[in-house]
């Protein structure tokens, strides 16, 4: 068998692969901000079409480019999301917490009869405020920290929500889609994943390096 006819350079790999995303992807109705956070997600999935289920508050990718920019905390749901996300991206002073493995978690999920996913969100309490939350796998997490947010936890600056699956993740992000009081970033119905939310993380990322003009034009 002889040798196959593909790209091996990683910058024109890297160029091209954005290249056609922009090409196939219905971008029209987004914020040039918001847009960019879109063709990263769309890339980390190879789903174009994933741009129609996006649902966004009108502030929510300003909110967490300001916050990146800013060195703000991300909560991430799962071990696959916080390793997902590019670190030479973020500000220094940025930590990314993720409290799924810590030890007093599952001893709290069977307290509160719940999942350890949901069970871990309790541990966000002393960074929520003003952090950026990046939710890949459990609509537990999601849903709990809709409930202590209600119960009066501070709020995070914007919630990127893609929780997958087919047990309570459409629900948990209309939930979250409803909401007035929350900047966020979502990915409606059963589709969703880890690549994505770290995806969202990473684009908001970016642009907090860029100068808000630059991103704009």
């Amino acid at each position: 068998m002889g040798a196959f006819d593909y790209i091996k350079d990683p910058a024109e790999i890297y160029a091209l692969s954005f290249e056609r995303v922009r090409a196939a992807t219905s971008l029209a109705r987004f914020s040039p901000e918001l847009a960019e956070v879109v063709i990263r997600v769309v890339h980390a999935c190879g789903m174009p079409d994933a741009a129609d289920d996006i649902l966004a508050s009108p502030e929510a990718a300003a909110q967490a480019i300001t916050a990146l920019a800013g060195g703000a905390p991300v909560l991430a749901d799962c071990a696959m999301v916080a390793s997902g996300i590019t670190k030479r991206f973020l500000h220094p002073d940025t930590s990314i917490t993720m409290t799924l493995y810590d030890e007093a978690t599952p001893a709290r999920a069977k307290a509160l009869g719940t999942t350890r996913s949901a069970a871990a969100v309790e541990d966000w309490r002393r960074d929520i405020g003003g952090a950026v939350v990046a939710i890949g796998n459990a609509p537990t997490a999601l849903f709990h920290l809709l409930e202590k947010i209600d119960d009066g936890w501070p709020k995070p600056a914007v919630i990127l929500a893609f929780p997958v699956g087919f047990v309570g993740a459409a629900e948990s992000k209309a939930a979250l889609a409803e909401r007035d009081d929350l900047d966020f970033i979502t990915l409606s119905g059963t589709r969703g994943g880890s690549a994505m939310a770290s995806a969202a993380v990473n684009a908001a990322a970016l642009l907090a390096q860029k100068p808000r003009d630059e991103v704009s034009s």
